[in-house]
């Protein structure tokens, strides 16, 4: 580092010297070295800023720039042919060449983390280390919004994409007439400006669309085939379906459920009896993550907690569901809940309906 400041220091001399010794645009010798180190300084301070640059971003910028370079000459040759040579047509030439240039730059850089430098061969190895990997979100993983939680985690690596058509979906769904539709519209809106204003995560909005197909989920399919990347949702037709088109999917509802703790049949579990059970004799409780837990011979202990003893554990698509028995003469009954707050059981009883009772 430190070599690297004297290298910069000199730099910036040597171009003070020259500018002191050949006097650019007819300056004094002192205001031109002023103007030498200062351009010195400029150049040190965009080297700065270019070295947290990728590669990628370094390509997409160099090749827009290119691009906006070669289109400002085409329209500079019209324009010179259409009208007669003036200072105002070499204004709007100068004007064109640097607009279309900062034009291409900016896009060029922006859409540079989505080139594939695998494709260029070996030349590029380097940057294999370092490679992106980009996540397409799609309407309901959003309006979920647990997306949020597990980015500030950090398990989420790599860029967030979020199509336009993604975005139109949600507008659609927040300008509703259906208040319940609009609600979650601008939940997912809400979501979006979280993730954001996360400074660890790289959020980008891409254009691509695809006329030809109509219905959203497809849209993701074929976006997620040209930039190589996985699908996030928990829209369980879109994981099949995205998996029989040779898709990544990462199902948060997969995630949720592996998340849950493990029980094994034998083990005590000390749960809270909210509601009667289906079956004659059975009891119906709610661990804090919404797991369902069927007790056998608790009918009659309603709004107390109790120890159990694990039967069996059933997995199913819709989440996992534990079956126990409940023995007067091994386990205890508790008239203080365990250690549950008043939340934690309102939240049981809110989280009851919605899994559903067996």
């Amino acid at each position: 580092m430190a070599d690297l400041l004297i290298v910069r220091i000199l730099f910036i001399a040597v171009l003070g010297c020259a500018a002191f010794f050949l006097h650019p645009l007819d300056l004094s010798g002192p205001i031109a070295a002023l103007v030498g180190v200062l351009a010195g300084g400029g150049v040190v301070v965009f080297e700065i800023r270019i070295r947290e640059v990728s590669l990628k971003r370094l390509i997409g910028a160099a090749f827009g720039s290119v691009l906006g370079i070669l289109g400002a000459y085409l329209i500079s040759l019209v324009l010179k042919s259409a009208m007669p040579d003036s200072p105002t047509v070499r204004f709007l030439q100068l004007v064109l060449l640097a607009w279309m240039t900062y034009c291409g730059l900016v896009v060029g850089s922006s859409k540079g983390d989505m080139l594939n430098l695998a494709a260029l061969g070996g030349l590029f190895g380097g940057e294999k280390g370092s490679k992106t990997t980009f996540k397409i979100l799609d309407t309901s993983v959003i309006i979920d919004g647990r997306i949020v939680d597990i980015a500030e985690t950090g398990f989420i690596d790599g860029a967030i994409v979020i199509p336009q058509f993604v975005l139109r979906e949600l507008q659609l769904v927040a300008d509703s007439s259906d208040s319940m539709k609009r609600n979650r519209g601008r939940r997912g809106l809400d979501i979006l400006q979280r993730l954001q204003k996360m400074p660890e995560l790289n959020v980008q909005i891409v254009e691509d669309d695809f006329p030809a197909v109509r219905e959203v989920d497809m849209k993701l399919i074929e976006l997620a085939k040209v930039y190589t990347c996985k699908i996030v949702t928990n829209d369980f037709n879109l994981n099949k379906v995205a998996q029989l088109h040779g898709v990544e999917v990462l199902n948060i509802n997969e995630l949720a459920n592996a998340l849950k703790p493990v029980v094994l049949p034998g083990e005590i579990m000390r749960v809270f009896i909210l509601k009667e059970g289906k079956e004659y004799n059975q009891g119906v409780a709610y661990l804090d993550d919404g797991t369902m837990v069927v007790v056998d011979n608790a009918r009659k202990l309603i709004s107390k907690t109790i120890d159990i003893t694990v039967t069996s554990v059933l997995q199913t698509t819709a989440g996992k569901m534990i079956f126990g028995r409940f023995d007067e003469r091994m386990h205890a009954v508790h008239d203080k809940h365990f250690e549950k707050s008043p939340e934690k059981e309102r939240a049981a009883r809110e989280t009851a309906p919605a899994t559903g009772s067996n």
